[in-house]
């Protein structure tokens, strides 16, 4: 198993592709989504800003990454941007937004990767992928699975306020967001 906390200096960055180009405003369904504090979450009810960041896959010391995952623009980075997300976890609440993270595996799958990597937020499961369907958002195929495109999305009051897409790389993601939202105040 290699290193997933870090990221190659050769890793290929996603392109935009305008997958995500109709989000921006678009009203959140109201779909709760089972998270790994054992809650359900409802996105579309939740006050003021959250930040919730879709990723493809974390890695699982026990379970093998599909093949050639280094080399699929925008795949590899959920552990280094999921991180990011709980170093800044203080900063980002001060802003004013809570942080969810989002991905299709299974609550049980991500409860490993929440507890490993010491998550202060939850993370939420679309594992049917009503929300990703809901949403159109961006997915990709790997080793027969179908995963969500890494995409973070600014809510306000329920309504998707901005959209960062394509996420490169996905370690920095948190300081873009934090700089976000300082140069837009709620």
């Amino acid at each position: 198993m290699g290193d997933f906390q870090t990221l190659p200096a050769d890793l290929p960055a996603p392109v935009d592709d305008g997958a995500c180009a109709h989000l921006t405003g678009q009203r959140w369904p109201a779909l709760p989504l089972p998270g790994t504090d054992g809650q359900q979450h409802d996105v579309s009810a939740w006050p003021g800003r959250s930040v919730v960041y879709a990723y493809p896959k974390t890695a699982r010391p026990d379970h093998a990454m599909p093949d050639d995952w280094d080399m699929l623009p925008g795949a590899r980075g959920c552990t280094p941007q999921s991180c990011a997300f709980r170093n800044h976890h203080a900063e980002l609440a001060a802003a004013g937004a809570r942080v969810v993270g989002l991905s299709v595996q299974d609550t049980a799958y991500q409860q490993e990767a929440a507890a490993r990597l010491h998550l202060p937020f939850a993370l939420l499961s679309d594992a049917d992928m009503a929300l990703a369907q809901a949403l159109a958002l961006p997915t990709f195929e790997a080793g027969g699975e179908t995963l969500l495109c890494r995409v973070t999305l600014i809510v306000r009051d329920g309504v998707i306020e901005h959209v960062f897409y394509p996420v490169f790389p996905p370690d920095r993601n948190a300081q873009d967001v934090l700089a976000w939202l300082s140069a837009h105040p709620a």
